[in-house]
């Protein structure tokens, strides 16, 4: 077995919050002179507070705690790997990378780097402001131990791919946050490293350039290069990574294959912390809604499903006595996309009977496997009568995810663009079978 990328063992670090001194940058100097010779510091230290100001008399203390960004954190990148870290906020994936990318050093334990790394860390690090953006590819690449002549030989190629060309002369510091992306990423992509460190940065870019900089990574580990890759992006997660590393408090929560990290991440964080809008009106309403479950195919309650698989969304309705039909309106939102997936209603099923009758019962839509593309879906529900006020309504409660297998969705050329993505039937005729007559 080859020689782990990267392999990190007992990994800490820890930082002091809090004020370190409530005393003068002079008399720190005065306590430093005095520890230093050996004398009693707080005596002294008391004497000097007691002269200068008589109710500030105090020794030298340190107003901090310890506070573990990381703690005993260990696990083995191999070369060409693609690894997702996911977590909540502060649970000390940047700090990781940070201590991986030399910028900052444990406390504890160690990580051993076989190989040039490359790091994405955050917008407009490692460039100059005042120079410009051409100057600062030289620069990075310099600091990476690469020759001028290696460096010239892939700057067209990162002009090209930054898409910044007619500013590659301007000075950085007049570039958008956008820009800065741009060419941050397309150095870091091009440039000759073995190992490269991307953190949450391509949130800033655009969708089109997001999916740009994907599929680079995924080209780049074709050819034995290695990746750590974090983000709260779900889909790009298991998109892009088989294997993640799932973080918590400092800690590492569990490593696995992608898909079954991102699905007891969701399950435990994402879906738990479903916060949507119930709105009704108690007094008037024929109906109210009780809850909004997903199955699978066989019945059972599901929040992580393949793109592949049926599922049925399932609303329990407490109905009173009406003498109108009632209507179910779904609609499903992509988080990916920002925007409706897509909108049904029970009264575009000819086969659907409403009932007029008091008491509990379930509306079920069913949605065919290959409809919907990879990706986290809020649910809304509503139950109305047509042409009236809403009876009652549920304004994302409830949110899913579908993860695409190796063997799901287009397995040759990756995933395909869009929220719906069916498959659908398509036909090769030869010849010219189309006469236009005129």
């Amino acid at each position: 077995m080859p020689e782990p990328a990267i392999s990190v063992r007992g990994l800490s670090k820890r930082y002091r919050l809090g004020a370190i001194s409530r005393h003068t940058l002079a008399d720190e100097f005065t306590y430093l002179y005095h520890k230093l010779r050996g004398r009693n510091v707080a005596e002294h230290m008391g004497r000097i507070k007691t002269r200068n100001n008589p109710a500030a008399a105090s020794p030298h203390t340190h107003c901090s705690q310890d506070f573990w960004a990381l703690k005993d954190v260990s696990f083995d990148v191999q070369p060409g790997e693609i690894i997702g870290i996911i977590g909540g906020n502060g649970a000390g994936k940047s700090t990781l990378l940070k201590i991986l990318s030399q910028i900052t050093e444990p406390t504890e334990g160690e990580a051993v780097i076989n190989g040039r790394i490359g790091s994405l860390l955050e917008v407009g690090a490692g460039f100059h402001q005042e120079l410009t953006g051409r100057e600062n590819i030289y620069m990075n690449g310099t600091l990476l131990g690469m020759k001028k002549a290696e460096i010239e030989k892939r700057f067209a190629d990162i002009v090209e791919f930054s898409e910044i060309g007619k500013f590659i002369d301007t000075p950085v510091k007049r570039y958008s946050s956008g820009m800065y992306v741009r060419l941050a990423f397309a150095v870091a992509a091009h440039l000759d490293t073995e190992i490269l460190l991307v953190d949450e940065v391509l949130a800033v870019g655009d969708a089109a350039f997001q999916k740009k900089c994907l599929s680079k990574m995924d080209a780049a580990a074709g050819n034995n290069r290695t990746i750590l890759f974090v983000s709260h992006n779900m889909h790009a997660i298991s998109t892009l990574c088989r294997k993640a590393i799932w973080m918590d408090h400092g800690q590492v929560r569990a490593i696995g294959s992608s898909r079954e990290i991102i699905a007891d991440y969701t399950a435990e964080t994402v879906f738990k912390a479903s916060t949507g809008q119930h709105t009704a009106i108690p007094d008037e309403s024929p109906a109210i809604i009780d809850w909004i479950r997903v199955l699978d195919e066989g019945g059972e309650e599901r929040d992580i499903l393949d793109v592949s698989e049926p599922l049925t969304i399932a609303v329990k309705v407490t109905q009173q006595a009406v003498t109108s039909p009632l209507r179910a309106v779904l609609r499903l939102y992509s988080t990916e996309e920002d925007t409706m997936a897509l909108c049904t209603t029970s009264f575009h099923d000819p086969t659907f009977t409403p009932s007029l009758e008091a008491g509990s019962q379930v509306y079920q839509c069913r949605l065919p496997g290959y409809l919907l593309n990879a990706g986290t879906y809020w649910i809304s529900v509503g139950i109305d009568r047509p042409r009236k006020p809403v009876a009652s309504e549920w304004i994302n409660v409830k949110s899913f995810h579908l993860t695409q297998s190796a063997s799901g969705g287009d397995g040759v050329y990756g995933q395909l663009d869009g929220v719906l993505s069916p498959f659908q039937s398509w036909r090769l005729i030869k010849g010219t079978p189309f006469i236009i007559r005129r």
